[in-house]
């Protein structure tokens, strides 16, 4: 689930906009499990998914920063 900075910077702006698609979805499906009270199967992700979020807009933000100069 985690990706590495490396693994991100590799990939292609159209595959990190779709992964990002994807965690905040994922995170939406967590953050409701939490919100009913119910527990969710591995609370440690929710972590993992906001720090892998974060590092692909970092990612993404650095890319189209090289563009424009």
């Amino acid at each position: 689930m985690a990706l590495k900075i490396k693994e991100i910077e590799s990939m292609r702006n159209e595959e990190l906009k779709a992964k990002l698609e994807e965690l905040k979805k994922e995170l939406i499906k967590h953050n409701a499990q939490i919100a009913t009270g119910t527990n969710p199967k591995s609370p440690g992700q929710v972590k993992v998914m906001k720090k892998t979020i974060a590092r692909i807009l970092t990612v993404l933000k650095t890319k189209g920063g090289e563009k424009k100069q």
